[in-house]
C-alpha cells in the first residue's frame, strides 16, 4: 500500500510539472483532475510505560510517569513492585519502610541520584526514597551494573537516576487524593507559573499522615507507624534555545514525623521510659541544587553542563531506649564537558567532580564525628555505530581523604547480531564508604549487642568496600500471531575484594566486620513482554539470585534473601476510538517470593527456612476525561502476612527483642482508592 501511495505521489508531481511545462509553451491553463481520491491512513501506537533500548551500550530500563501510576505510588519506594528488575521487601516489623535491592544487592550498593546529582546516600539511605513523592516523578533509569564513570565511584550493582517534571511541561495544576483503609491520607498539589518567555516555575506540595492504629496480629505493637509528613519543592527553569543556555534551580524541604513501637506508647510520656516500648523517629531536610547547561549553537555536539548541590540532613530518633541521632550535611559539584572526535558517532565527555560530607552521629552512649573529602576526573569515549554496534568506555581518578587514591574503569558494549537483537556487556569497579548505622537502622528495633571488629581503617575503623561487577544481557523482538513482543536474559555477578559484613548469626549481637574470605552476588532474569491483543500488555518473569558470603560461622546464604522470585503483571486499557483519553486502566501484579534464610534468633535457636508464598496487587482506574480520573486497588490480595513477626513482643526490654527478622508483609490486606484532577496547558 505505501508503494502505491508514493506511485500516485510521484506521478501527480511528473503531472504538476509537465502542466507547467506545457502551460509555459502553450499559455493556456491546464487543469488536473484527480483520478482516485486516497483515503486518510492513520499510523497510531502506544508507547510502552517500561521500556529497553535495543541502541543503548548501557543496559538501561526506563521507566515514565505511567508505569507509577500502576501502584499505590505514595512514594517511589513503592514504586517498584510493577518491575521485576527491583525487589522491594519490609526492612523490619516496626517503620513499615520498603527497602530495595537490585541483582541481589539492597539499595547501599545502588547509586541513586536526582536528575544526575547524587541525591539518596547517607543520613537518608534508609528513608530517603519515601521523601519523593511519585507525583513529582516524570520519569526513572533503571542502569543495571556498573553505571558510568561520569556519575561516580560509588554504585556497585546498579544506577537509579530520578527525573523530577519539568517546570516548562507541567500542568499548571494538579491534584491528587488518596486514601487507604489503614488510615493513610495524603495529598498533592502541583503549580505552575509562566513568568515569561524564558523563566518558569513550579511548586509541588506533598502531605501525608496516619492517626489510625492498625494490631491485626494483637501483639500489641503497631503494625504501620503513626505518620505526618510535609515535604515541598519549588523549582525554577530558564531556557533560552536561540543562544543555547538551560538552567534549573530546585528548593526542596521536608519535615517528617513516624511514631512506632507498642499502641500505648506516647513520646512525651514513655520516652526513655522501660514500660512502654516506642520510638520517635523526628527528620529535617533542606536540599538546594543547581544545574546549567549550554550547547554551543554553531556547533551543537559541544557543550557543557555545571551542576552543584548542598543537603543538610537531621535525623533525632529513639528505639525503646535506644538512640540514634544524625546530622549529615553534605556538598557536592560537577562540570562536564561533551564533544566529538573528527564525527558524531565517536564522542567524548571530560570533566571533574567533587563532595564533602560532614557526619555527626549519637549511637547510644557513643559519639561518631567525620569528614569524607574527595575530588575526581573522569573521561569517558562512546562509539555509535549505526544500529549494528556501540560501546562506552570510561575511566576516572579520585582522591579520598579516606579512601586513598583510585582509579575506577568501567566498559559498557553492545553488538546487534541480527534484526530487532542487542546483545550487551560490562564490566568495572566500584567502591564506597560503609555507613553502618544509617544503613543499617533496623537493628536499633533491636536489643542485640552492635560490636565492631576494628581493622585500622579510616571509617568506625573499617576498611572501605570495593567490589567488581560484570555481566551480560540479551534482548530479541519478536512477532507472534501478528503480535509483538520481546524476551531478554540478564545475568550478572558481583564479587566483593573487599566488604563490611553484617553478622546477624549471633541472636544476641550484631558485628561488623571486614570480610575475610569470599563474597558475592549472582543474579539470573528471564523475562518476556508480549502483547496477545489490542491494549492488553502481559509480562512474565522468573529470577534466580545467589548470594553467599564467607562469616565467622562459615559460607552462608544471605540472611531473608529469597533465592527465586516469579512474577507476572497484565494490564489492560479500555481505549476510547476518536479521542485521545482511555476510558478504563486495569493492571495486576502477581509476585512469587521464594525461600529465605533465617538467621539464628531466639524462636529459632537453630536457623531455618521461611515458607514460600505469592502476593497480589492489582488496581483499576476510571478516566472520565483527560482532567479527571479515579482509582482504586487492593494491596496483597490474598492477606498473605508473618507470623509473629517480632520476636519477643511480649518483653521488649529482654535481650531476645527483635524485630528485623522479616521476610513477608507485616501488614495484611490493604485496599485503597483516589483521585487525580488535573488543568491542562
Amino acid at each position: 500500500m505505501n508503494k502505491k501511495i508514493l506511485f500516485i505521489v510521484v506521478v501527480l508531481i511528473f503531472s504538476k510539472i509537465n502542466a507547467i511545462q506545457d502551460f509555459d509553451a502553450q499559455k493556456e491553463i491546464i487543469q488536473l483532475d484527480s483520478l482516485r481520491r486516497l483515503d486518510e491512513v492513520i499510523i497510531s501506537t502506544r508507547k510502552k510505560t517500561i521500556s529497553k533500548s535495543y541502541l543503548q551500550s548501557q543496559n538501561i530500563i526506563n521507566i515514565s510517569s505511567e508505569e507509577l501510576l500502576k501502584a499505590a505510588c505514595c512514594n517511589i519506594s513503592e514504586s517498584f513492585d510493577t518491575n521485576p528488575s527491583i525487589d522491594v521487601n519490609f526492612s523490619d516489623g516496626l517503620t513499615g519502610n520498603k527497602q530495595i535491592s537490585m541483582l541481589g544487592l539492597k539499595s547501599p550498593y545502588i547509586l541513586i541520584t536526582q536528575e544526575n546529582i547524587p541525591s539518596l546516600r547517607g543520613g537518608s539511605q534508609t528513608f530517603g526514597l519515601t521523601y519523593i513523592p511519585g507525583t513529582w516523578v516524570e520519569s526513572m533509569q533503571v542502569t543495571k551494573g556498573m553505571g558510568t564513570v561520569i556519575n561516580g565511584y560509588q554504585s556497585m550493582a546498579g544506577h537509579i537516576n530520578v527525573e523530577l517534571k519539568k517546570p516548562l511541561n507541567v500542568d499548571p495544576f494538579f491534584l491528587n487524593i488518596y486514601r487507604n483503609v489503614d488510615g493513610k491520607n495524603e495529598l498533592n498539589f502541583h503549580f505552575k507559573k509562566k513568568v515569561n518567555k524564558r523563566l518558569y516555575s513550579s511548586l509541588f506540595l506533598h502531605g501525608n499522615n496516619r492517626i489510625k492504629k492498625i494490631d491485626k496480629n494483637s501483639d500489641n505493637f503497631l503494625d504501620v507507624p503513626l505518620t505526618n509528613q510535609v515535604n515541598f519543592i519549588n523549582r525554577w527553569q530558564y531556557i533560552d534555545l536561540k543562544n543555547g543556555w538551560i538552567s534549573f534551580l530546585n528548593i526542596h524541604g521536608l519535615t517528617d514525623e513516624k511514631i512506632l513501637g507498642n499502641i500505648n506508647y506516647i513520646p512525651d510520656r514513655d520516652f526513655k521510659s522501660n514500660k512502654v516500648w516506642g520510638s520517635q523517629i523526628k527528620t529535617n531536610r533542606v536540599e538546594v541544587s543547581f544545574k546549567l547547561g549550554y550547547v554551543f549553537p554553531d556547533t551543537f555536539y559541544n557543550s557543557f553542563g555545571f551542576q552543584i548541590s548542598k543537603s543538610i540532613h537531621d535525623q533525632k530518633s529513639n528505639y525503646g531506649l535506644r538512640v540514634y541521632d544524625i546530622n549529615h550535611e553534605s556538598n557536592y559539584g560537577s562540570f562536564i564537558y561533551n564533544s566529538i572526535i573528527s564525527n558524531t558517532m565517536n564522542k567524548f565527555k571530560v570533566g571533574i567532580d567533587f563532595s564533602y560530607d560532614n557526619y555527626r552521629e549519637n549511637v547510644d552512649v557513643f559519639s561518631f564525628i567525620r569528614d569524607d573529602k574527595s575530588i575526581g576526573a573522569f573521561f569517558e569515549y562512546s562509539l555509535d555505530y549505526f544500529e549494528k554496534l556501540s560501546l562506552t568506555a570510561g575511566i576516572r581518578l579520585d582522591k579520598h581523604n579516606r579512601l586513598n587514591t583510585f582509579i575506577t574503569p568501567r566498559f559498557h558494549f553492545r553488538y546487534s547480531l541480527w534484526n530487532n537483537s542487542s546483545i550487551k556487556a560490562s564490566i568495572g569497579t566500584g567502591r564506597k564508604a560503609a555507613n553502618i548505622f544509617a544503613e543499617n537502622q533496623n537493628l536499633f528495633g533491636t536489643n542485640r549487642l552492635i560490636q565492631i571488629q576494628k581493622n585500622g581503617g579510616s571509617i568506625y575503623d573499617l576498611k572501605p568496600e570495593i567490589a567488581v561487577n560484570y555481566g551480560f544481557s540479551f534482548l530479541q523482538g519478536f512477532s507472534a500471531f501478528n503480535r509483538q513482543g520481546s524476551f531478554s536474559i540478564d545475568y550478572y555477578k558481583t564479587k566483593f575484594i573487599n566488604q563490611v559484613v553484617v553478622d546477624w548469626e549471633n541472636p544476641q549481637s550484631i558485628v561488623f566486620y571486614n570480610l575475610n574470605g569470599e563474597s558475592f552476588s549472582k543474579s539470573l532474569l528471564f523475562e518476556i513482554d508480549y502483547s496477545p491483543f489490542n491494549n492488553f500488555d502481559i509480562k512474565l518473569a522468573l529470577k534466580e539470585q545467589i548470594i553467599e558470603t564467607d562469616y565467622q560461622s562459615g559460607k552462608l546464604q544471605k540472611p531473608l534473601t529469597p533465592k527465586n522470585r516469579f512474577f507476572v503483571s497484565i494490564s489492560y486499557l479500555d481505549y476510547k476510538k476518536n479521542t485521545d483519553v482511555d476510558n478504563w486502566k486495569f493492571n495486576s501484579t502477581l509476585q512469587g517470593i521464594g525461600k529465605q534464610r533465617i538467621p539464628v534468633n531466639y524462636n529459632q535457636p537453630n536457623g531455618s527456612f521461611s515458607r514460600e508464598y505469592f502476593l497480589l496487587n492489582f488496581q483499576l482506574t476510571k478516566v472520565f476525561s483527560d482532567k479527571l480520573e479515579v482509582y482504586s486497588g487492593v494491596e496483597n490480595f490474598g492477606n498473605y502476612t508473618q507470623f509473629n513477626p517480632i520476636i519477643a513482643s511480649n518483653q521488649p526490654f529482654s535481650r531476645n527483642f527483635d524485630s528485623s527478622i522479616i521476610y513477608a508483609p507485616v501488614n495484611g490486606r490493604m485496599i485503597y482508592a483516589g483521585l487525580r484532577f488535573n488543568l491542562t496547558n
